[in-house]
């Protein structure tokens, strides 16, 4: 099943946001890495002076896969992506039915997967988990600008 489109914003002004609902089977992370890009391009073309780097694009992919990947596995029922922009930021929103906050885990380098909000971490400005009257939402703010001295 197609992700729905709960609530597509306008995405030519600084605060743009779309919600989308992942329901089903399927494809759910392709789905979802192409729904955030598509949503920063549209976002990008749309407003005048917001640049979105290209590392900004990938960053977000990998984020959106992390978090989607981990709401399919470990929750049950329906997902929910939520994608705002706030001044030079993106925020990434996964809402699922399992109230059970995730935790990082200490490294460990025979650890075969189970890496995946380590990575988030890694690349999010800031990352935000809290529960939810039923279950739990993920939150990752990721800057849209690359920082002096990124590749």
């Amino acid at each position: 099943m197609e992700p729905v489109p709960v609530d597509e914003g306008d995405a030519g002004m600084t605060g743009a946001s779309a919600t989308y609902a992942l329901e089903g089977d399927g494809a759910w992370i392709a789905r979802a890495r192409g729904l955030a890009a598509a949503f920063l391009a549209r976002a990008a073309e749309a407003a005048d002076g917001l640049a979105v780097s290209a590392r900004a694009v990938e960053v977000t992919q990998l984020v959106v896969s992390e978090l989607v990947t981990n709401a399919r596995k470990y929750a049950p029922g329906p997902v929910r992506l939520d994608l705002s922009i706030s001044g030079n930021a993106l925020e990434v929103g996964v809402q699922d039915g399992n109230p059970v906050l995730p935790v990082a885990r200490g490294a460990d380098p025979g650890r075969v997967g189970q890496h995946g909000l380590e990575i988030v971490m890694a690349l999010a400005e800031a990352l935000e988990v809290r529960q939810e009257a039923a279950g739990k939402r993920v939150t990752a703010r990721i800057s849209l600008v690359d920082a002096p001295g990124d590749p």
